[in-house]
């Protein structure tokens, strides 16, 4: 693998993009088998029940990251080869060079995070193991170790992001990086289930959590696209992963338990769990955004000041869709009082502000990863 500069003339265009496509589409891979792990394991805990450490959807979740982990550091002792050898390093390549641990490694930014969360995922998932042993079968998500695996997760998926991002110019980073918001925001609903332990007596804390988290990836798609179709890009692919895991979930709990001679429970819901959690509205809320920022532009407003507009209309309407949605996918869910229902949307909208303009922001410094244009400018 060649990760020298462009400005080193034997190494072509083409040749620079193969080189850095290679070991983001090998992370990205990983990071897909960890999401496909994901929603079969929250299945099986609703459909089946308890389980151990060693079943095949934990295994598909540490082989993604273990595939996540070995990339990473396969680019980062290249990379350090390359800066001990004088050699100048693509920033196109998982981003600008950092030093770590002094001068002893070099690491291009994205691979860097990555990495990092691969590896603090493996070391939970000794502590879950150890929580396995201790306490036997282990049924909730909310656990300590398994909300710093989903925090780690967290970490991969937003090296990931960054990965891409840096290889903005080329058609795969952009693609890539938009691959690698959807997983972001499909799994977000599941790190915001942590919620669950805030008390909730006045309003939704997971539904605050989901709406907060897919207004600023959603916005995040709209800031680093910084044109028409970002935002709704986004969602759509978001939706696309939502219908296919909502076939594969329960399939895949259902033919794992069969394979190994376990019954379903007596009263399955039948709702694949994790695909219900992302925001079904979120697709047309997703284009309601897009028309304030059409709207915004041909006002002439600032950037700012438009994402926090969308994120403030965005926010109430998933504020109050995340509540109702559960109630018209489980039989037996009753529907909150008014007055909680707005008090959660009203919450959800101040959320949604912060979340849009910190999404903008972020979408903003995924682009400056990247090596700037000749004659490009940062948009505010």
């Amino acid at each position: 693998m060649d990760l020298t500069a462009s400005g080193v003339h034997t190494t072509s265009v083409a040749k620079q993009a193969r080189t850095g496509l290679l070991p983001a589409n090998v992370v990205l891979g990983g990071s897909l088998l960890s999401l496909v792990g994901l929603t079969w394991d929250i299945q099986w805990h609703d459909d089946v029940g308890p389980d151990t450490f060693f079943t095949l959807p934990h295994l598909f979740l540490y082989a993604g990251s273990a595939v996540v982990g070995l990339a990473s550091l396969a680019v980062v002792l290249l990379t350090t080869a390359a800066r001990r050898a004088g050699r100048p390093v693509d920033p196109r390549i998982g981003g600008r060079v950092v030093n770590v641990f002094g001068r002893a490694f070099a690491a291009p930014l994205g691979y860097l995070v990555s990495g990092v969360g691969a590896a603090t995922f493996l070391l939970y998932g000794l502590w879950d193991q150890w929580w396995h042993g201790l306490y036997g079968f282990d049924a909730v998500i909310d656990s300590p170790p398994h909300i710093g695996l989903l925090l780690s997760i967290t970490v991969s998926l937003i090296g990931t992001t960054a990965v891409f991002a840096a290889a903005r110019a080329h058609r795969w980073g952009r693609l890539g990086t938009l691959a690698s918001l959807t997983m972001l925001l499909t799994f977000g609903p599941v790190l915001a289930l942590g919620l669950q332990q805030v008390p909730d007596d006045y309003a939704d804390a997971v539904a605050l959590g989901t709406s907060m988290m897919a207004v600023l990836l959603v916005a995040v798609g709209a800031g680093f696209f910084r044109r028409p179709g970002g935002a709704v890009g986004t969602a759509a692919l978001v939706a696309a992963v939502q219908a296919v895991f909502w076939w594969f979930s329960p399939w895949a709990a259902q033919a794992y338990a069969d394979m190994v001679g376990l019954p379903l429970r007596d009263a399955v819901s039948g709702v694949p769990a994790m695909p219900s959690l992302t925001p079904m509205a979120l697709l047309p809320v997703a284009a309601l955004m897009e028309l304030v920022y059409l709207a915004g532009r041909r006002r002439g407003w600032r950037a700012g000041r438009v994402s926090v507009v969308a994120g403030g209309v965005a926010g109430l309407l998933l504020g109050l869709s995340v509540p109702l949605q559960r109630v018209l996918l489980y039989t037996g869910a009753h529907l909150p009082p008014a007055w909680y229902l707005m008090t959660t949307a009203v919450l959800s909208a101040a959320l949604g502000l912060l979340g849009g303009f910190a999404g903008w922001r972020f979408g903003g410094m995924l682009c400056l990863l990247a090596p700037a244009k000749k004659g490009e400018t940062a948009d505010a």
